[in-house]
């Protein structure tokens, strides 16, 4: 695959959920919990995020680079949406943003990116699932549960959606007129959450708890970035190191090197898991809007 070390920490930690949600499903189906086939569909469409993200899926160049955003000079990626890449260059030469805060907003360019990889995903399945629903010449009560199935993609469509328009609005906004000092969150994530948490049905004591929490979520997502740069520091001195020969020296590399990974895997773990009980939470409320 010519996965960068950071990048196979990070297909580890996905692999890790995805393993962990299919036992989960597995037990619900051995109970009679998942007769509509929803949640099978549904793991079925993560992995298939995850193969097109890590470029596992037989298509070249589809890859989501994890890397930072300089490297000789040049992006390590592509956007593939010519509104973005106007907007990302017009970002890079307007002498606005610090080297550290171009690495941020590449991050959310990235990020958006991956968005809509999963946006268009969904829509596939989706699109596919219309249209075996119309072929179905008898209504029955198996077909009706299957357009509550239908009802409830459209709804995730719908909110996939918004948060890319959001999403969209606020690189505009940042890549004409640069960071806020004031802004209250940095991470693309997190800003992203706390965007649709302020549109869902909280009361503003869930809503003060909900940001005290993504306050605490960020802080373990730059936890997780550290760890990624330390861990591809390491990566490049233990490849130098191979190359004169000293035992000993090579060792302690190597031993540096798996503590390293071997956090950056558990870290990764914890911020995506997080992440789909955040997702969770906010989705529910969401959804308690359209009642």
């Amino acid at each position: 695959l010519h996965l960068s070390a950071v990048k196979l920490a990070e297909l580890h930690s996905d692999l890790k959920i995805q393993e962990k949600d299919e036992l989960s499903w597995k037990k619900l189906k051995a109970e009679g919990l998942d007769e509509d086939g929803e949640k099978e569909a549904k793991l079925r469409r993560n992995l298939n995020v995850i193969m097109t993200k890590y470029g596992m899926n037989g298509k070249k160049d589809s890859q989501l680079v994890d890397t930072n955003y300089i490297k000789d000079g040049t992006e390590s990626d592509t956007l593939d949406d010519p509104r973005l890449e106007k907007l990302w260059s017009k970002a890079k030469t307007s002498g606005k943003f610090s080297d550290e805060e171009l690495d941020k907003l590449w991050r959310e360019f990235k990020h958006h990116k991956e968005k809509i990889h999963e946006y268009n995903i969904l829509l596939e399945t989706v699109s596919r699932t219309e249209d075996i629903h119309k072929n179905v010449i008898n209504p029955s009560e198996e077909n009706l549960v299957k357009e509550e199935i239908l009802h409830n993609k459209h709804r995730e469509l719908k909110e996939k959606l918004r948060s890319i328009n959001q999403g969209f609005e606020r690189l505009r906004k940042v890549s004409h007129q640069g960071y806020d000092a004031t802004s209250e969150f940095e991470e693309p994530r997190v800003i992203d959450l706390w965007d649709m948490a302020k549109s869902a049905n909280f009361t503003e004591k869930e809503l003060e708890s909900f940001r005290e929490e993504l306050k605490h979520f960020e802080a373990k997502i730059e936890k997780h970035h550290h760890y990624q740069k330390q861990l591809e520091i390491s990566h490049q001195k233990l490849k130098h190191v191979e190359g004169t020969g000293d035992k000993e020296h090579l060792n302690r590399n190597k031993e540096k090197y798996a503590m390293l990974e071997e956090k950056t895997k558990e870290l990764g773990y914890k911020v995506k898991k997080h992440l789909q009980d955040l997702s969770s939470r906010i989705s529910q409320g969401l959804q308690h809007n359209e009642l």
